[in-house]
């Protein structure tokens, strides 16, 4: 099948409008048609069951949701496309997220900042269309808006990437990659170029507030832009950078200016698919002080039923402590690392079901002991459904 953008196969695209390796496997339902319109669904779920150790850690079960649909047309010389991804996490992993050391960003009530724990994830996760015009056989000129949507910044979402999804929690450096991919009000004018992609955005950079299901409507007053290469079917590059006006709810006079880096390799084997991200962030304040992120993650699935992951992380983090606490505002660098396996079960009419597993462990300066122990460690155990 085309691509909704240009004139490739649409394996090659990801979330919102970034691009992953062309020969990664597609997910979901099988493509039927209804009229001129042709509609894919993909949809999942993961009963969650986590527990972080250390003075600082916490457990609790959460179930964490994701549905899909998109369609394209033909529409005068181009090509119209829609999707509309919803999620129940606001109920099902609740307001105040789920565990996860060392994690920040987001805020559980309007006041109190979420740390060491993952906010959840708004009702409407995107509702975007998008129209692309070919220019000759090998180019073309695309238009996505977004309400929500995801601007042209960073790699494909951590949910969708091939060697991110199995992994139920989110990166430590998800606020300084792909943050973005919830924005309410997104403008993205793009061109492609064979194996090149060039695109800017305009949008709201101002994360998603403590109410989960509400539509937030303010100015597209912050930018991005990047550049996509895919030498072969089997590596997908990006470097992005943006400048985001005020995304956080209690630091609203301080803006963030985002740089990211992306590798990505997929390879299939005749039993096998794996795939690798190297990915880098870097975030400077306006006013304040530049933090950074590195990623190296990676998944191996074997026969389609037994799935191996990792992922590997060093993140500066800077929202750890608030400001009535001695380490307010000092900046520490935390490594993890995360270890885990799936096994999936034979597909039936109601989809497929697994069983999965994961240990995590940090490594930590030497100040931040006191607080959060020696040797602070996680496991998670998950069950999971998916179309």
């Amino acid at each position: 099948m085309r691509g909704l953008l240009g004139p490739y196969a649409m394996s090659r695209e990801a979330s919102g409008t970034s691009w992953q390796p062309q020969a990664t496997p597609m997910g979901g339902s099988a493509p039927w048609m209804m009229g001129d319109w042709m509609w894919m669904a993909h949809g999942s779920a993961n009963l969650v069951v986590t527990d972080n150790a250390g003075p600082r850690g916490d457990r609790d079960t959460v179930v964490q949701t994701m549905g899909m649909l998109m369609g394209m047309r033909p529409l005068g010389p181009g090509t119209l496309g829609v999707r509309a991804m919803v999620s129940l996490d606001p109920w099902g992993v609740g307001k105040t997220g789920y565990p996860l050391l060392f994690q920040t960003g987001e805020t559980a009530d309007g006041r109190t900042p979420l740390v060491d724990r993952q906010h959840p994830h708004d009702l409407f996760m995107e509702l975007a269309a998008s129209y692309a015009q070919p220019l000759g056989e090998s180019s073309s000129v695309f238009v996505y808006l977004g309400l929500p949507g995801e601007p042209a910044l960073g790699p494909p979402t951590f949910m969708h990437r091939f060697s991110g999804m199995d992994n139920p929690e989110a990166p430590l450096g998800h606020h300084w990659l792909d943050a973005t991919h919830i924005t309410f009000g997104v403008a993205t004018l793009g061109w492609v170029w064979k194996d090149l992609k060039v695109e800017g955005s305009a949008f709201n950079a101002r994360e998603p507030d403590q109410i989960r299901t509400n539509i937030e409507l303010r100015a597209l007053d912050s930018w991005s832009g990047r550049v996509s290469y895919n030498p072969s079917e089997r590596w997908a590059l990006q470097v992005s950078r943006g400048v985001l006006r005020s995304p956080e709810q209690l630091e609203p006079d301080v803006d963030v200016r985002r740089t990211t880096a992306s590798v990505i390799y997929h390879r299939q084997f005749e039993r096998a698919q794996w795939q690798t991200t190297l990915a880098w962030g870097r975030n400077q304040k306006l006013p304040g002080h530049a933090t950074e992120s590195f990623l190296l993650e990676s998944a191996l699935v074997i026969d389609a039923v037994h799935t191996l992951f990792g992922r590997v992380e060093r993140v500066d983090k800077d929202e750890l402590f608030g400001e009535d606490e001695p380490l307010a505002g000092q900046v520490f660098t935390v490594d993890k690392a995360t270890l885990g396996a799936v096994h999936d079960f034979p597909s039936t009419r109601l989809g497929r079901f697994g069983l999965g597993l994961q240990y995590s462990r940090y490594a930590i300066p030497a100040a931040l002991k006191p607080v959060y122990g020696d040797q602070p460690d996680a496991w998670l155990a998950f069950a999971r459904w998916r179309l």
